[in-house]
């Protein structure tokens, strides 16, 4: 049986904070023989000397300093799990998944989720990061509460989404690859003569998708967006990047675009969610979710 009690803490913690048993006692509506009953017994219990009473005030000792410290860590957590309990019974959810295509800037979406702490919202949040019909997959095999996806044409059932703006794409090679020297715009059957760099579907229910150019004479395959553009920077390949996250490359001369005979059409996302049963967390990040910027 624990004989450390969160009561007991209470009273440590005030009496650390306010400086003597007497404002202590006034904080907490008690009096001051309650308090040092309460501190004498926390004493008996451990075992240890909380308080040094050898001089006219009583000065926490080296265990009593360590018990603060390590007590109000469990205070801490008392009070987020009794806030959260609360509010759960209101009606939030527990823990809300969501699933972000990497094209949206984590930054982004990393805002939002601050936006929720702030305003004191009990809902832990997990976030995943998936590619190409990765976050869709997550939302509709329930792995995801929320996703920003894009959607398929005939959407699927029991799925609400709005939409959340477009991605473009730009061709970006090493300066010193073969292609930065090809007339342009370059012939897509120029581009296949080179190894291409892809990134993998990161769906796992759903048949995997490719993006870009197919049919190369090579493909490496990454398992991220940065991972594609650190390869195509370090000349490994070629292929087409989202224009945000190129942009500092091209900038610094790390990469240099080309036009192409087939350009990359804009990538269309949206916020979706499943509509049915739907919580106050999920209903206010799709709301919150819709002003992002892509860039």
């Amino acid at each position: 049986m624990l004989r450390l009690t969160l009561d007991a803490l209470q009273v440590l913690d005030a009496i650390a904070r306010r400086g003597s048993f007497a404002a202590a006692g006034e904080e907490l509506h008690r009096t001051t023989s309650t308090l040092s009953y309460t501190v004498r017994k926390l004493e008996d219990d451990l075992g240890v000397q909380v308080f040094d009473r050898s001089g006219h005030r009583a000065v926490l000792t080296e265990a009593g300093r360590l018990l603060l410290d390590e007590g109000r860590a469990v205070l801490d957590a008392a009070t987020a799990v009794e806030r959260r309990v609360r509010t759960l019974g209101q009606g939030w959810e527990a823990e809300l998944a969501i699933a972000t295509n990497e094209l949206v800037p984590v930054e982004a979406v990393l805002g939002v989720v601050n936006e929720f702490y702030a305003a004191g919202h009990p809902t832990r949040i997990r976030l995943l990061s998936e590619v190409l019909g990765g976050a869709w997959d997550a939302l509709i095999s329930q792995r995801a509460d929320v996703a920003l996806t894009e959607i398929g044409q005939s959407g699927a059932m029991g799925i609400a989404h709005r939409p959340l703006g477009a991605v473009s794409f730009v061709f970006a090679v090493s300066p010193g690859h073969p292609l930065a020297r090809e007339p342009q715009p370059v012939k897509l059957s120029a581009v296949r003569r080179h190894r291409v760099v892809v990134v993998a579907d990161s769906s796992r229910g759903l048949p995997p998708r490719s993006s870009g150019i197919t049919s190369a004479a090579d493909v490496l395959t990454v398992a991220s967006l940065h991972a594609k553009l650190r390869a195509q920077e370090a000349g490994m390949g070629v292929g087409f990047l989202p224009t945000l996250l190129a942009a500092d490359a091209l900038a610094q001369g790390r990469l240099v675009a080309l036009r192409v005979a087939a350009p990359k059409p804009r990538v269309h996302l949206s916020v979706a969610w499943r509509a049915h049963g739907a919580g106050p967390a999920t209903l206010w990040f799709a709301e919150r979710l819709q002003g992002l910027a892509l860039g």
